[in-house]
């Protein structure tokens, strides 16, 4: 009998084998959905204030259990807790209690509803998945006023296990004993979702987004977690298990072997030298940039001062997070990205209309200068928080000239100002741009005289340029990332920066993925930014590199006219030299 296989998301690669421990199934089934009387709306408003109460005590005390060392769960408890302390999540919920009549159980569920579909209009995925910590606090919520008990405690004696939940917290992971978890399989989730981080912090394989997990997954049963190439085994067979066993084993003598030497120079072969700096969301990640070898971030998102609150974020508290990150990894460098995101729905001081097509709506430097008051506060606060002259500023989504300069003109009033008031900040900081619309790169001449760096962001340029949602199951396979165009695009940014005198990166998937690397590297690249994790890997690959070899590589796809052409021409050229790296990677270009 053969292995039913089940796919998701890696977010923490590595092999485990093991028997599941089932969280429970989620339990919106179980939703009491009705009207109820007048009389009854003052209890159900009591009941819902004591479900908010005992889930900010359960965060609490999870809280003061999280180890010194895993300083990442520590910051999404502190993020779950103050989920739950929101007023306007627990007024948004009163109001449809009182307001329409319902169950405080309906009611939440409403509440997050309404959330979920405003977050959901955000183009970054970054940013869409932020919905999963409102939902994780109203599940958590909604337990407790069904009258479900906290995760269960596995039982004593009871060995190593895998964890498999319909989504999973840290207050969860800290309550079972983090000891005794070998790896972990949600039904929620995404790439950048929190339990990436909980994972990878926990040093453990995981994946995430697993269909039909409530379905089939039975407590007890053996299972395979293959965060490699995102498969959840159930019930392996013999050959499955020896299989997987040895797979197990050199992954990890692999995995050994990359981050011993993770902290050698990104250079290749022949002595060309490349910048490999980290993506970064949190402060608590500039642990996992260090111990993976990384020379510095090359993309710090600084949206997340912004999410889950009433107000956006006082210039000190914003100069506080970027001065703490940046000060950590003096002398090394930091780029710090101006908001991105329409920050509409996830603030509430200013309010606008995304209308029917978010993606190309007010969002990114359109936002910014639009609400230039939001925007100068954070200039003034990364310009501040450069003193110590290891940071950069890069603005996003930039599609013209004029508005390059009208956000250029914000930092020079910033600058005047805090000479005015006296503060210490970087007056020479460089100040660069991201190309991911098509019109910055048919200006990238244009705009390279401008700024100091250009960074190439790969994933928007590619859908933006082919008109491709790859969230859309049905279009995804439109989704090429070696499209002719999308190539050609890269190599006259990169020439138009090099003729300017400006280096230029590459921030997207692109930059870490093995059989598209060597591409920029012939492209002549001066560094990419990648996933914390990605760095020891692809360092390894870039020191086996020479840039002969890459070039020529270069030559030949730019001159084949078909994307399926130069898929097939790069996976057996890549696939040749690099046979052992290759098979603990996924690939951008296998797109379903």
């Amino acid at each position: 009998m053969s292995s039913r296989i089940l796919t998701g998301i890696p977010v923490s690669s590595g092999i485990s084998i093991g028997r599941a421990f089932f969280m429970g199934n989620k339990h919106n089934h179980l939703i009491p959905r009705h009207i109820i009387n007048p009389e009854d709306i003052e209890n159900e408003i009591k009941r819902l204030e004591r479900g908010f109460e005992q889930v900010r005590r359960e965060f609490e005390a999870a809280r003061t259990n999280v180890p010194a060392d895993l300083k990442a769960l520590a910051s999404i408890i502190d993020l779950h807790l103050m989920v739950s302390n929101d007023p306007k999540l627990m007024e948004s919920v009163k109001n449809k209690i009182t307001n329409i009549g319902i169950t405080a159980e309906w009611a939440l569920e409403q509440a997050v509803s309404d959330i979920e579909k405003a977050f959901n209009a955000i183009d970054d995925p970054y940013f869409r998945e932020r919905i999963q910590d409102i939902r994780t606090v109203a599940d958590r919520i909604l337990a407790r006023l069904l009258g479900m008990d906290k995760p269960r405690e596995m039982a004593k004696g009871q060995g190593q296990i895998i964890l498999i939940a319909h989504d999973l917290t840290p207050a969860d992971t800290i309550e079972l004993d983090v000891t005794k978890i070998l790896a972990f399989a949600t039904t929620q989730g995404g790439k950048t979702s929190h339990s990436g981080i909980l994972a990878r912090s926990l040093h453990i394989p995981a994946l995430v987004g697993v269909t039909n997990v409530e379905r089939y997954v039975q407590d007890g049963q053996p299972v395979i977690v293959d965060a490699l190439r995102g498969k959840l085994l159930l019930d392996p067979s013999a050959e499955d298990l020896a299989s997987y066993a040895d797979l197990k084993l050199r992954f990890e003598a692999y995995h050994r072997n990359i981050l011993h030497t993770c902290t050698m120079p990104g250079e290749t072969m022949d002595g060309i030298r490349l910048d490999v700096l980290a993506n970064v969301d949190l402060p608590e990640e500039i642990v996992e940039v260090i111990s993976n070898g990384g020379e510095g971030i090359g993309l710090l998102r600084t949206e997340y001062a912004f999410l889950n609150r009433k107000d956006s974020p006082t210039e000190e508290e914003l100069y506080n997070i970027y001065s703490t990150i940046a000060n950590a990894l003096v002398p090394n460098p930091v780029v710090f990205r101006t908001l991105d995101i329409g920050a509409d729905k996830l603030t509430s001081d200013q309010l606008v209309d995304q209308g029917l097509n978010p993606a190309l709506g007010l969002r990114a430097i359109r936002y910014c200068l639009r609400f230039d008051d939001i925007f100068k506060r954070q200039i003034r606060a990364i310009l501040r928080a450069g003193a110590a002259r290891n940071a950069s500023m890069m603005f996003p989504m930039i599609a013209d000239l004029e508005e390059l300069h009208k956000a250029k003109e914000l930092v020079q009033l910033a600058k005047e100002e805090l000479i005015q008031e006296g503060l210490p900040f970087d007056f020479e900081m460089p100040i660069g741009i991201m190309i991911e619309v098509p019109s910055a790169v048919m200006i990238a001449d244009i705009l390279a005289k401008e700024v100091d760096f250009f960074s190439i962001g790969t994933n928007d340029l590619i859908q933006y340029s082919l008109g491709v949602d790859r969230s859309n199951s049905d279009v995804a396979y439109l989704y090429q990332p070696l499209h002719p165009a999308v190539l050609r695009s890269i190599k006259y940014v990169v020439d138009a920066a090099h003729e300017a005198g400006i280096e230029v990166g590459v921030c997207g998937e692109l930059a870490s993925d093995p059989y598209c690397f060597p591409i920029l590297v012939g492209m002549s690249i001066d560094g990419i930014s990648v996933t914390p994790q990605a760095i020891p890997g692809i360092k390894r690959i870039m020191r086996r590199l020479n840039m002969e070899e890459c070039t020529e590589l270069v030559r030949t796809i730019l001159s084949s006219k078909t994307t399926s052409e130069i898929n097939a021409i790069v996976k057996e050229t890549i696939f040749k030299r690099f046979p052992d790296e290759l098979m603990f990677y996924s690939s951008v270009l296998d797109v379903e």
